[in-house]
């Protein structure tokens, strides 16, 4: 399981490389920006943001931390870019 702090920690880190949380029930998060994910005690909030305004969400999921298995680092997309399930 991860702490919260080392979920900040990988969003905070400058520059920001978009990476991939995955999850014990094999779901993926793909975070492009790290202002749409919100760090709790015990979840995570993550914004899915519209293509028009990519710095602002406009839906939203939670994840429990307990089940957060990995971050992976992902390539930058050129085009814009989302927060996203895969």
């Amino acid at each position: 399981m991860y702490r919260p702090e080392d979920i900040q920690e990988r969003l905070r880190q400058k520059p920001f490389e978009p990476l991939r949380i995955i999850c014990s029930e094999g779901l993926r998060y793909d975070i492009y920006h790290p202002d749409l994910v919100l760090v709790g005690t015990r979840d995570i909030m993550i914004g899915f943001p519209k293509p028009s305004k990519p710095t602002i969400y406009d839906q939203l999921t939670r994840v429990a931390l307990v089940h957060i298995v990995a971050l992976e680092n992902i390539p930058a997309k050129s085009s814009t870019s989302k927060n996203g399930e895969n």
